[in-house]
């Protein structure tokens, strides 16, 4: 598990101070809060609520809508999302929605500015916090410079920041219900410093729990755990495989509250052209994905000996060999139950009696129809195939029997 948090950690230059500073003071300001202050219920709900909206402001804004544009939204929803995503205090849309895309494109390399393959605390926090000759591999974003409104809030990032981040927060519960206190450590520092490690599980444990459902080459991985703690982005492999679809969770029962309110903002008229991958396209990739399980699983178990590598026998030598040990003949196949004799469900003198003989009609229901589990006991014993596949004799009027191979009936 440590190496999981520190693998391949870059050689730092530095402390990047702000980010260190408010990834730090705020968290110290919220646990003074819960030590010392009475948290109010009417603050605790509004807490949740201005929780929300910053996660929404980064799922349903930066993420989904400006990193990957998957769905077009209405003026009064981009600024809706804008200021929730400023109250989440994780840097400007701009250079967010730069950063991600980037890390699409290098997914997993040392262009990706959060590498997975670093380990969890770089990916977690640790790109944020620390200064490295590493840097973010380039990617299309000639639509993010020429959207004016990303560009305003940009140049004004910092004073915005305060304001939506820590005064806001603060001044609706000292307004309305006198909670100066509780307001700034709960919904201010508290609710931030949620927000903040809830976005950041997105691209450290959604790289590392869960399952690679649709394709296993890359790190990001689907699991319901991430889901929850990331407010629905946490189906990561099914994300990355088709970053343009407007939902994470592609099957309807599967968590993704970003995806329900999008939808929700589609039916009120404030979002259109939601952008989802071909169901038959994603199906493939399901599919491939559990076929190789099955390869895998497949190439984990023992099967017969080729049939192309047995020896071709003569029905003199199978009846001279069967003599020495018990050698019986079915569909053509010559089988050694010497191992089985003991075993075998009908008791040792089926068996013996047969060996030297052809069993294929009692097999196949004269004395009883054996199951498929029995068939594939009996293939790993194969020794030999029948020389014509029928008995030779040797008297002047031989009697020939032909032995059906099997799935020719």
């Amino acid at each position: 598990m440590l190496s999981a948090w520190t693998r391949n950690f870059p050689p730092t230059k530095g402390i990047r101070w702000f980010n260190l500073a408010v990834l730090t003071l705020t968290p110290l300001v919220a646990v003074y809060g819960l030590w010392t202050v009475k948290i109010r219920r009417e603050t605790g709900f509004f807490a949740v609520a201005y929780y929300i909206f910053s996660m929404l402001g980064i799922t349903a804004g930066y993420h989904r809508l400006w990193s990957h544009r998957s769905y077009n939204a209405s003026l009064p929803l981009q600024l809706f999302l804008l200021a929730g995503g400023t109250s989440a205090v994780q840097g400007s849309c701009y250079w967010w929605a730069r950063s991600h895309r980037s890390h699409h494109r290098h997914t997993d390399t040392d262009l990706d500015p959060y590498n997975a393959n670093r380990g969890l605390l770089w990916t977690h926090i640790g790109w944020m916090i620390f200064k490295s000759g590493l840097r973010s591999g380039a990617s299309d974003i000639l639509d993010l410079k020429h959207d004016a409104l990303l560009q305003w809030q940009h140049r004004h990032y910092f004073p915005l920041l305060v304001f939506f981040g820590y005064l806001l927060p603060t001044l609706i519960p000292g307004i309305l219900f006198d909670d100066w206190v509780g307001g700034f450590c709960f919904s201010g520092a508290l609710r931030l410093t949620i927000a903040h490690h809830s976005t950041f599980c997105i691209n450290s444990i959604a790289h590392w729990l869960g399952s690679a459902t649709y394709d296993d080459v890359l790190t990001p991985r689907d699991h319901l755990i991430s889901a929850i703690l990331t407010m629905g982005e946490g189906y990561h492999n099914f994300h990355h495989q088709f970053p343009m679809d407007y939902r994470n969770a592609f099957l309807w029962y599967q968590y993704d509250p970003t995806k329900w309110f999008i939808a929700a903002c589609a039916k009120l008229g404030f979002a259109s052209q939601l952008r989802v991958f071909p169901s038959n396209e994603i199906s493939k990739g399901r599919l491939a994905m559990k076929l190789k399980e099955l390869k895998s699983l497949q190439d984990a178990l023992s099967w017969p000996t080729p049939v192309e590598t047995l020896p071709v026998v003569s029905w003199a030598t199978f009846q001279e060999e069967s003599k020495s040990r018990p050698l019986i003949l079915l569909s053509g196949f010559i089988h050694d139950v010497s191992s089985y004799i003991d075993q075998h469900p009908g008791g040792r003198h089926y068996l013996t009696a047969n060996s030297g003989k052809d069993v294929t009609a009692l097999f196949f229901g004269g004395v009883y129809t054996h199951s498929n589990a029995a068939h594939n006991i009996l293939s790993m014993m194969r020794v030999g195939i029948l020389d014509g596949g029928v008995e030779l004799s040797t008297t002047k009027s031989p009697p020939r029997r032909l032995y059906i191979k099997e799935g020719e009936l």
